[in-house]
């Protein structure tokens, strides 16, 4: 989105020492990855972001904020000084969200938020010029970042929306000012974080709260704590699920476990087909049905956007290596709920191809307290669904599973591998399972 430099001065608060005839277009906090002429935002981390002023300038920057003065006159880029280089790009967010006239969809959950996001933007890109989080950008820099990346004439956006505590969603929709908000599941994931279930319900249903009167809740009917945020909203509610306003009817799999069903809903039924792996992905289509539904968009059109849907990576892809393996790669993040739903497509995919199933997992991170009962308790799972468990660099999975130090040594205790064979591979994002998928995957 192009803003001229006064609107990043006007909507900043900052003050313009060099230059006033620039137009930016968009922004970027990674001097890598910058674009030429968008507008370069140097954020304070464990590193100083304004140590990387002059290479973003380099690149092509128009212009950049500063919270540090000194760090004013790099090349000849324009320069914006501001008290708070993060506070800025939240203001910056502001401005381009009032650019966008039609629905912004916010998006949270404990778990599949981010496929939601995917399959969301583009049953909605059936009807509107649809802007969508990149990967998944759901952090104070993520929502404001996706919001002034759209382009010009953007006519609808879709921000995922990610939590470390209560009030982060708060601030996120201070941001964003969503229309229309999806809640997917409360469940026990950041436990460390926020203390305890209650508080995760807490702080995802800020979402609703914060959503206009004439505005859309999306909620998950077959999740009890979710289905309770409609008492937390003044905005007109559809549920999806079981029981639910959305429901999916004669769910099956193709021999890559992707489902299709047919799903009934207020605009009349269609048959809806998922691009990923395990049936638990037919809530999330039916939640992307509801939004594109009550904007508006034809079903028809919206369930074959969905079918067709782009997908972020590490995330229930079905892979098949030149041993023949199939390899289930949901390495991305996970959470004991999102375990449970990628045993059971390990299940279907052993079921239909007659071999063995193990399951790759890493830790599960950030369950504080629950830490050791969850990862037990996955353990008996697997046990019981008559799947292999290979643990990489932690025993918490039980006396059943084999553990192995690295993923070099995983990859050798996966040796034996026949055609016929499925391999599940999950951890949380800290441990980067993805790299022995991908290991799995070479010829």
């Amino acid at each position: 989105m192009r803003f001229g430099l006064g609107d990043v001065v006007r909507a900043t608060s900052g003050r313009l020492v060099r230059q006033t005839g620039v137009t930016v277009d968009g922004v970027s906090i990674d001097s890598r990855a910058l674009r030429p002429g968008q507008l370069f935002v140097p954020v304070v981390g464990v590193r100083d972001g304004h140590d990387f002023i002059a290479a973003a300038v380099a690149a092509g920057a128009a212009a950049y904020l500063c919270s540090d003065r000194g760090r004013v006159g790099i090349g000849h880029a324009a320069a914006v000084v501001v008290e708070d280089t993060v506070a800025a790009l939240a203001d910056l967010g502001r401005l381009a969200r009032r650019r966008i006239d039609g629905p912004v969809v916010g998006i949270t959950g404990s778990v599949g938020k981010t496929t939601v996001k995917d399959l969301t933007a583009a049953a909605l890109g059936a009807g509107f010029t649809t802007a969508s989080a990149e990967r998944s950008f759901n952090n104070e820099l993520g929502v404001p970042l996706t919001l002034c990346n759209a382009t010009d004439g953007t006519e609808a956006a879709v921000v995922e929306m990610g939590a470390r505590g209560v009030g982060h969603i708060a601030h996120l929709c201070s941001i964003a000012t969503p229309d229309v908000g999806v809640v997917t599941r409360v469940a026990p994931a950041h436990l460390e974080l926020f203390g305890s279930i209650d508080d995760v319900a807490r702080g995802k249903g800020e979402l609703v709260e914060s959503l206009p009167a004439d505005g859309l809740a999306v909620l998950n009917a077959e999740d009890e704590r979710v289905a309770a945020m409609a008492t937390r909203t003044a905005a007109r509610v559809l549920t999806y699920g079981a029981s639910g306003d959305l429901v999916a009817e004669d769910v099956r799999l193709d021999d890559v476990a992707r489902p299709t069903a047919t799903a009934r809903t207020p605009w009349g039924t269609v048959e809806l087909r998922i691009p990923l792996a395990g049936a638990h992905m037919v809530g999330n289509g039916l939640a992307a049905l509801a939004v594109a539904g009550a904007a508006g968009v034809d079903l028809e059109a919206a369930a074959a956007a969905i079918a067709s849907a782009p997908t972020s990576p590490w995330r229930m892809e079905v892979r098949r290596a030149p041993s023949g393996v199939t390899v289930l790669n949901d390495a991305y993040n996970a959470s004991p709920v999102a375990m449970r739903a990628a045993f059971d497509a390990l299940a279907a995919l052993r079921a239909d191809r007659g071999g063995r199933a193990v399951a790759v997992l890493g830790a599960m991170a950030e369950l504080g307290e629950a830490g050791d009962t969850e990862h037990a308790a996955l353990g008996r799972l697997a046990v019981e669904q008559g799947l292999e468990v290979l643990a990489v660099g932690t025993d918490r999975y039980g006396a059943s599973a084999r553990v192995v130090a690295d993923l070099d040594a995983a990859l050798a205790a996966l040796g034996g591998l026949g055609a016929a064979d499925v391999v599940l591979v999950k951890a949380s994002r800290v441990v980067g399972l993805e790299r022995l998928a991908a290991r799995l995957l070479e010829p």
